[in-house]
């Protein structure tokens, strides 16, 4: 990837035919293009069992940006900037369902293990320049064994999906390292209107149709922390995320 990037460059917007740095307008780098449209393609497809994320790509509903490498430092900024930036426009998105994708260009994975380090390495990096500004979101915990933990980044909740090229689920398989940034708020928005258990079963039932069976973490989904899920790995019952929240930034949850 350019090194010469500039933050604003990484967070983009897809029309329906191009894809355009949403800041200056121009068209994204042919790198970006390229693996957008493959994105694309996966998520669109009649098979993808995710229905949430389905919605944002048919209704462009989402953001991209293409990064450096997953859980290398100089990425954590232009991830934070484009994430914060995100959060800022999604009140105007015209959509129930958004979602932010950030796909990164390495580094290259052969083991759902390298993924699920260098995911959480990436967060961890994130994590430490966002809480120099802002605390945890309100109501979430900052421990990532507690069932009530989410991901923050500027005060506000997310719930991480990751894709790898390694990915067991066929899924969470793709060519380049992704995660996808879906604010905890929509959901409760479904849970209000009694909507979100619903679209959760739909979801276990398409994958488990793709896959033969179902993904045995999903069926965790509230009872054990949501971290558990982020990296698309079964995790074994004594796992423990290798995250640590910064003290200075915390808020009771």
């Amino acid at each position: 990837m350019n090194a010469a990037l500039s933050h604003t460059d990484t967070y983009c917007q897809f029309d329906g035919k191009t894809l355009t740095t949403l800041e200056s307008g121009g068209k994204a780098s042919p790198q970006a293009s390229f693996i957008h449209h493959q994105l694309h393609g996966l998520v669109t497809s009649d098979y993808f069992p995710c229905v949430g994320a389905k919605s944002a790509f048919q209704r462009r509903a989402y953001r991209f940006g293409l990064f450096g490498r997953l859980g290398e430092a100089g990425t954590a900024a232009p991830l934070l900037y484009s994430v914060r930036r995100f959060i800022e426009e999604q009140p105007s998105i015209d959509a129930q369902y958004s979602t932010f994708v950030a796909v990164f260009d390495g580094p290259t994975i052969g083991r759902e293990e390298e993924f699920e380090a260098s995911l959480w390495q990436q967060l961890q990096q994130v994590h430490d320049l966002d809480s120099e500004n802002h605390d945890w979101a309100e109501g979430r915990s900052q421990d990532p064994d507690d069932p009530h933990f989410a991901f923050s980044v500027g005060g506000k909740a997310f719930f991480l999906v990751g894709l790898n090229p390694a990915a067991s689920r066929w899924a969470r398989r793709f060519a380049w390292p992704v995660l996808i940034f879906n604010a905890h708020h929509q959901f409760e928005q479904l849970r209000e209107e009694n909507r979100f258990e619903r679209m959760q079963q739909v979801i276990k039932n398409r994958d488990a149709v793709l896959q033969g069976h179902a993904n045995p973490e999903s069926l965790n989904f509230g009872v054990r922390s949501e971290a558990r899920q982020y990296s698309g790995r079964q995790v074994p019952d004594d796992w423990r995320c290798p995250f640590t929240a910064r003290q200075n930034a915390l808020r009771s949850a």
